[in-house]
């Protein structure tokens, strides 16, 4: 069986596919439900004002992108949590460093962002 990383619409799946010989499968295994693979969190520099998760939920969109300018309470983001949209703003002005990808799942106080 041979593992492969799938992406749709977005999502990334783990994925394991028999290998076939004379159009036959080499190695009979039961098929298994998989997990979607979550998106890693991406390393940020502590230095400025950090932009914490007020709880637990989806990051659904990124507003700006990585490195813009961005004006205090200007929305850099929206967390989904419980079926709802939240908007997450920026605290101060400053240039944005995002922690996160689109997709990923975060925890409370999560580091979300940096605005330094």
């Amino acid at each position: 069986m041979r593992n492969f990383i799938v992406t749709i619409d977005g999502k990334s799946y783990s994925v394991g596919v028999d290998e076939v010989e004379n159009g036959v499968v080499a190695e009979s295994t039961p098929v298994q439900a998989v997990a979607p693979v979550a998106p890693k969190a991406q390393k940020i520099s502590a230095e400025g004002e950090k932009v914490l998760s007020p709880f637990p939920g989806l990051i659904k969109n990124l507003l700006v992108a990585d490195g813009s300018a961005v004006k205090k309470d200007q929305p850099i983001m929206v967390l989904e949590a419980m079926k709802m949209d939240n908007e997450i703003t920026a605290p101060c002005d400053g240039k944005v460093t995002f922690g996160v990808v689109k997709g990923a799942n975060v925890e409370t106080n999560a580091v979300l962002a940096v605005i330094s």
